[in-house]
């Protein structure tokens, strides 16, 4: 009799353990411990502001505190909704970017004269997420920071068409040292293959008129100019950048954006002189207010990182060269090694300015196939926009997740954080999704997003041609 009440006291434990929260832990493969109540989407006390940020000076490095974007944009009513609408713009995003990639290769360049700016009555949120505060012709602007793009560009006054922005509009009069670039310079002509667009001579006087567009209907329409730009306490003489007089888009309430392409005109290249074309950033969480850096120049003394650096070196694109391309040779899920007819073609990029990574068809179904059989006994929930792996963690305190690597090149790993492994799509965990997507087609070019670049030390060294990672806990400067 008392080993039936003591079987009828192990069911009835069982059965209480069954309706609370539960933690999960495998064996099977590498796994990382995800605790689920990281993720609290608690509105702030006060209004979070990501202006007038810390920067300072270390061993010739210039040190620059850098901010997610949602948390520059007051407060959020429904956190549900923007994670929602911040997957529907990304793919727009890339849906534009790919699009600007086959235009870039078939030679296809817009003549800004004849170019009609689409106006869209619903403009999608912009997802180029991290900023920066720099100060241009005395003023502080707060930045998106995007590898993608290569032009600079603010607000300006006097503004035909301008959207929302927390700090004022710059207005080029209060500046001494600004001047607009002629339209017969070759900054002018740099504009072609900067932004995909001719650049234009105005009237009177006849300076250079340029234009950036975007796949979401957003864009920035204005005039080249030059002026004092301070990056930290570093400052650059005649800095050449984008006035906005005519911008249409939701930023953030940032102010423009900082170009580190590889163009003539981006950041990189007019401070190649100062910073030896080398610069790094730490991407920091986006469930939690913390801060990362962007660092310019400098040597590795400086960084933060847990792990060694690992270097790969940067593919060379004659059509795209304004891109950072490298070449994925595989993937690993929780310590297991895949094998994909997309590895080692050389077509990756690295775009802080896109949110998930894109994979070709086969590297995706080989890396889906491999979690799925790792990530095991979770209720499975409805897929949302680009993302077809998901599940409810809602009845869990805590996951054990299959770790996740990409290998390049040379040897390089990117270890991606176990905060970048699954997207929330709902912030009560019902509904959580593998933070990866398929690319459409087998040749189109894969992209890694900034949701796998958290909390990662980033290096770009354009002079040594190479790309390298280390894990870093990015924090306060």
């Amino acid at each position: 009799m008392s080993h039936l009440l003591y079987f009828l006291f192990l069911l009835f434990v069982s059965f209480i353990s069954s309706c609370t929260t539960t933690k999960i832990y495998s064996s099977y493969g590498e796994k990382e411990v995800l605790p689920l109540n990281k993720f609290q989407w608690n509105q702030p006390t006060k209004n979070p502001s990501c202006f007038s940020q810390k920067s300072r000076k270390e061993n010739g490095a210039t040190i620059l505190e850098m901010k997610h974007r949602d948390y520059c944009s007051g407060q959020i009513r429904d956190w549900n909704k923007r994670f929602q609408k911040r997957l529907v713009s990304d793919d727009i995003q890339v849906r534009s970017l790919q699009s600007r990639i086959r235009n870039m290769i078939s030679g296809q360049i817009q003549d800004l004269s004849q170019t009609q700016i689409p106006l869209h009555s619903g403009i999608k949120l912009q997802i180029l997420n991290y900023v920066v505060t720099v100060e241009l012709g005395g003023r502080n602007m707060t930045v998106i920071v995007d590898t993608g793009s290569d032009l600079t560009w603010i607000q300006c006054q006097p503004c035909k068409l301008c959207y929302n922005q927390q700090e004022p509009i710059f207005n080029p009069s209060l500046s001494t040292s600004y001047q607009a670039v002629p339209c017969n310079s070759s900054s002018c002509q740099s504009l072609e293959l900067t932004t995909g667009n001719f650049g234009v001579c105005g009237n009177d006087p006849p300076t250079c008129n340029y234009l950036v567009s975007y796949g979401d209907g957003s864009y920035t329409r204005g005039e080249l100019a030059h002026d004092r730009l301070i990056l930290g306490t570093t400052p650059v003489d005649s800095f050449i950048f984008g006035c906005g007089r005519n911008n249409r888009g939701l930023f953030g309430g940032a102010s423009g954006l900082l170009g580190l392409g590889r163009s003539d005109l981006s950041l990189i290249s007019q401070t190649s002189d100062m910073f030896g074309g080398r610069f790094s950033y730490c991407l920091p969480s986006t469930e939690t207010e913390a801060s990362g850096s962007l660092i310019l120049g400098g040597d590795s003394t400086v960084y933060k990182n847990s792990t060694p650096v690992t270097y790969t070196r940067m593919v060379p694109n004659l059509q795209l060269s304004t891109f950072y391309f490298l070449n994925l040779t595989g993937t690993s899920i929780g310590g297991v090694a895949l094998q994909a007819p997309g590895f080692g073609k050389g077509e990756i990029l690295i775009d802080s300015g896109t949110v998930i990574t894109r994979l070709p068809p086969s590297i995706y179904r080989a890396m889906k196939t491999e979690f799925l059989k790792q990530f095991t006994g979770f209720p499975t929930a409805p897929g949302f926009s680009i993302l077809d792996t998901c599940f409810n963690l809602s009845g869990y305190e805590e996951v054990n997740i299959p770790t996740i690597r990409m290998h390049f090149e040379g040897n390089a790993e990117l270890a991606v954080d176990v905060t970048g492994i699954f997207y929330f799509v709902k912030t009560d965990a019902s509904q959580v999704c593998l933070a990866l997507a398929s690319l459409s087609y087998e040749d189109e070019v894969g992209i890694i997003g900034n949701y796998q670049q958290k909390n990662i030390r980033v290096i770009y060294d354009t002079k040594e041609e190479q790309l390298g990672f280390a894990k870093e806990t990015c924090g306060p400067l």
